[in-house]
């Protein structure tokens, strides 16, 4: 199951407008991200070819199986690192900047460590 920074973040932000939309197209990918729709477009190609995603005729973009385990993965970790860097004092943008670079990078074992800590 190994992605990378970028896959992940096109997963987790496929997730979460999946969660708000009642269909994801690359459009609204590329909107989220602020990304030009040619980029995204070479992402999904990227990510289908991986089997982290299908596409419909239509457009639109549904998370696999493997695909929606790595998105959830990452938006837990996103959520519950920006929601502790808050409770520390840090400022809503800036935890959210951190946890979002923090999440791609640490381990199984540190993230499952904080989260029991947390608790």
């Amino acid at each position: 199951m190994h992605t990378n920074e970028s896959s992940e973040n096109y997963l987790e932000t496929i997730l979460v407008l999946s969660r708000t939309l009642p269909v994801v197209r690359s459009v609204d990918v590329a909107e989220e991200l602020g990304f030009k729709k040619s980029s995204v477009s070479v992402a999904m190609k990227n990510l289908r070819e991986r089997n982290h995603i299908t596409v419909t005729k239509e457009g639109y973009i549904y998370l696999t199986e493997s695909g929606k385990d790595i998105a959830e993965m990452i938006y837990e970790r996103h959520e519950l690192l920006s929601g502790w860097l808050v409770k520390l004092g840090v400022s809503r943008e800036t935890a959210d900047e951190d946890a979002c670079k923090i999440e791609h990078v640490i381990s199984r074992e540190s993230f499952e460590a904080i989260k029991e800590h947390i608790k």
